[in-house]
């Protein structure tokens, strides 16, 4: 069995449907969730993206989104970028296009995201 073999046997995604988010688990351990709200018919805003601080800079973002936008899929949902890490994602790989929700797409680059986060944070 390879590294990544591995890793992903002992990775679980759940749905925290109490608390809105997406939880990525590892070896037990909570290490990343993604915030959503979910919208009719079956749209998901992902609004957010948080990893534990002992679990940074290891690539657990990028695997969470994966997981996250795979589970959308299997789902029949689409998606509303408004996180910008998730913007970010969506930005460096073409695989999940068709996820992208055409009336409301949410924000095309990092900066837009960011920016607009800063706007209602200030």
């Amino acid at each position: 069995m390879s590294y990544d073999e591995q890793i992903r046997v002992a990775e679980q995604l759940t749905d925290n449907i109490d608390h809105g988010r997406f939880e990525l688990y590892r070896d037990g351990d909570l290490i990343g969730w993604l915030y959503y709200t979910h919208l009719r018919p079956n749209r998901y805003a992902l609004r957010h993206t948080e990893v534990e601080s002992s679990h940074q800079h290891q690539g657990v973002g990028d695997v969470l989104v994966r997981r996250v936008l795979d589970e959308i899929r299997t789902r029949g949902g689409t998606i509303t970028a408004i996180c910008p890490f998730v913007v970010g994602y969506l930005s460096r790989t073409t695989g999940y296009a068709d996820l992208v929700d055409a009336r409301h797409p949410g924000y095309s680059d990092r900066a837009a995201a960011e920016a607009a986060l800063a706007g209602t944070n200030g």
